[in-house]
């Protein structure tokens, strides 16, 4: 036998749950064109920014984008997703010289950026730049139009990894970085230890100074093992993919890319390692730049690389065989 509940013990029951409740606490929070930052970021009563939606989401939370529209940069200090359903355009456009996501997050904090629109209008100088983290996952994004000011560290660039320190994992996929005045993508910490391990994968990396940047300035130690599979990087000024490190160990896959009408397709350099398999390499200046100090640029014999000024300079070592 069932027993009814009056709908005003049920009303009081809820609104005593309620004001046991901390009143920032937030599972998901919501933004919206028409939303406003005195709001609670709820569905019923959307923020405006996502910056206010994720101060008022709980660790771990989502903020999710209910229409198209700018929502403003955003600084990220702990594990967030922020979202937007396909059909919708979440909009971010930097500051002047500023970042459009910053990312400063706990050591165990994962953050994941999908279907977001960064767009630096030839003013801005990084889209996505992550400091620090556990991981950081981003899918279905574009970056584009950022700006290269000169100088080091250099700007310009559409997403920048730049882990100081501790274990980070970072995955880019079904992403656009285009026409950045620096680089698409770039993994490349200026100092400390990080040990990294990357995935960028169906990226589109196409007219910008350089596509997709793997390279360690002078870290002391630190570790990076980045695979970069079924992409396209093409018409960037300098080159499609480059590859380098200073005092750390960098090793890099690359699968079944295609490098099309660059200055160099694809180079690495100093003594880090590049793995090369199942890749066209065409219609650059040079297609294969071999600059590493002991030979650790490997190929498996397996790709195209044809009709490029110079297709391999100078050569690869084929001591690793398709098996």
């Amino acid at each position: 036998m069932h027993t009814a509940i009056p709908l005003t013990v049920l009303a009081t029951a809820l609104a005593c749950s309620l004001a046991t409740a901390p009143a920032h606490a937030r599972a998901r929070t919501f933004v919206a064109s028409y939303g406003n930052d005195s709001n609670p970021c709820t569905f019923g009563s959307p923020c405006k920014t996502f910056q206010q939606a994720v101060t008022l989401v709980d660790a771990g939370g989502e903020v999710t984008a209910i229409d198209s529209a700018g929502f403003g940069p955003i600084t990220i200090n702990k594990g967030v997703t922020i979202t937007s359903p396909a059909g919708v355009e979440a909009g971010i456009v930097p500051v002047a010289t500023g970042n459009g996501i910053t990312i400063n997050a706990g050591p165990n904090d994962a953050v994941i950026l999908r279907g977001l629109t960064l767009n630096g209008s030839d003013g801005a100088y990084y889209g996505i730049v992550f400091n620090s983290g556990g991981s950081l996952t981003v899918t279905d994004c574009v970056v584009q139009q950022f700006v290269n000011a000169g100088g080091f560290p250099p700007t310009g660039i559409g997403i920048l990894i730049q882990p100081t320190s501790g274990t980070v994992n970072f995955t880019i996929t079904n992403t656009i970085a285009v026409s950045n005045g620096g680089v698409g993508i770039a993994y490349s910490p200026l100092s400390g230890g990080a040990t990294t391990t990357g995935v960028i994968d169906h990226v589109v990396a196409n007219s910008n100074l350089a596509g997709i940047l793997a390279f360690t300035q002078t870290p002391a130690g630190g570790t990076a093992v980045i695979a970069i599979s079924n992409s396209v990087t093409n018409s960037n000024v300098s080159t499609g993919v480059n590859i380098g490190n200073g005092l750390g160990t960098m090793t890099v896959t690359i699968d079944n890319v295609s490098a099309i009408g660059n200055n160099v397709g694809i180079a690495a350099t100093t003594n880090a390692t590049a793995l090369l398999g199942r890749s066209v390499i065409t219609g650059n200046n040079v297609g294969v730049s071999n600059a590493t100090m002991s030979n650790t640029f490997y190929t498996y014999g397996n790709n195209q690389i044809n009709l490029n000024n110079t297709d391999i300079n100078p050569s690869l070592n084929t001591a690793f065989t398709p098996r």
